[in-house]
């Protein structure tokens, strides 16, 4: 069966925000665009040398309803919650929270040994009849997470979902998302199949690339959705 390719329906540049106690970051979408996007509410992006601009963090603050996911890619976040839950999540880990009936926690980022600090929080909502669950996390280590080279040039971190036979860490979430960190080297090509009914999105970490068979160029910062 021939593959039916999505055409994007819109492109958007991250904008810089103030978050928390003052974290200076880049949303690259959130309450305008919502709608559009179920179950997704929100991505920032909230790399930064400048401590600074990131010292402050996120602190105590309540979520309900719905799951956030923090990926870090340079320096760390120390987390705490009124369950008593703490810890740190590293560079290369992956936290999923579910807040289900609602939790209260707090986010505080430290850079590395050079001061840079670099991640992404991403906000999923849960359906209806899943909103007052038992909140929990999923708490993965970078070491977990499987890097696979599906054709030359291509790097992919599975964080959630199945490539190639080849599943991510992450599971049992009830929206059954995919969650992808994929690198390409200079003139590489990647085609990804998705489920017709699901919401797909890429953001652009580093560098730029050709999407919709050529047709659009994006650079770092800006975000595509289908």
């Amino acid at each position: 069966m021939m593959m039916k390719m999505r055409k994007i329906s819109k492109i958007i540049k991250s904008k810089p925000t103030l978050e928390g106690a003052g974290v200076h970051l880049n949303r690259a979408f959130g309450s305008a665009e919502a709608p559009k996007l179920d179950p997704f509410l929100l991505l920032d992006d909230f790399r930064s040398s400048n401590p600074n601009h990131y010292l402050k963090g996120f602190p105590w603050h309540p979520h309900r309803g719905i799951e956030t996911i923090t990926y870090m890619l340079e320096g760390s976040v120390e987390h705490g919650d009124s369950m008593g839950n703490k810890g740190v999540i590293g560079a290369g880990d992956v936290q999923w929270m579910t807040a289900g009936s609602g939790i209260i926690h707090q986010e505080m980022p430290h850079g590395d040994k050079a001061g840079y600090m670099g991640g992404f929080q991403l906000w999923a909502n849960l359906p209806a009849a899943h909103k007052m669950m038992h909140p929990r996390y999923q708490e993965v280590k970078r070491s977990q997470i499987p890097e696979i080279s599906p054709v030359q040039g291509v790097k992919i971190k599975i964080i959630c979902g199945e490539v190639g036979g080849i599943k991510g860490p992450v599971h049992d979430i009830v929206t059954e998302p995919e969650y992808l960190d994929v690198t390409l080297a200079n003139d590489a090509v990647y085609t990804h199949p998705v489920k017709p009914d699901h919401t797909v999105l890429a953001y652009i970490i580093d560098g730029r690339g050709y999407f919709d068979n050529d047709s659009y160029l994006l650079s770092n910062g800006e975000l595509v959705w289908y």
